[in-house]
């Protein structure tokens, strides 16, 4: 049994808090957390239920170019949502290019300003356990 009870937060890298939060805060709905202490360089904390996404506004040591055209094939912080329709839609109303999963299931990935992928899934959604899911 291990003493991991579950992920406390997710640290992305982003050239520029300010474009970061239009997307993450202002786009998707996240809030952001006054908690996040000085750092010594710029980011933000969001809340995410129990959880919390860390933006660092650090060089990025990934290319940005080059990356796989799916985002399923590429490192990705998965989240799940209440509506998924709901989401599709904010993202073409914003002109944020997105892709439904591959493998036929109820999924769709998007990158950020930054090139970070992320994958929604609505709550619920049988991630069929024991089975890779690379969309």
């Amino acid at each position: 049994m291990s003493d991991i009870l579950g992920i406390h937060h997710a640290s992305l890298l982003v050239a520029d808090t300010a474009r970061a939060l239009v997307f993450y805060r202002d786009l998707l709905g996240l809030e952001v957390m006054d908690e996040r202490p000085d750092l010594g360089f710029p980011g933000a904390w969001l809340r995410v239920g129990a959880q919390q996404i860390h933006l660092l506004e650090l060089p990025n040591p990934d290319p940005i170019l080059g990356r796989p055209a799916h985002g399923g094939r590429d490192r990705h912080l998965a989240l799940q949502v209440r509506d998924l329709a709901s989401i599709a839609a904010r993202l073409e109303a914003a002109g944020v290019a997105y892709r439904r999963s591959r493998s036929g299931r109820a999924a769709l990935f998007c990158r950020d300003p930054d090139a970070n992928t992320l994958e929604f899934i609505p709550a619920g959604e049988d991630e069929r356990p024991g089975k890779p899911q690379v969309d």
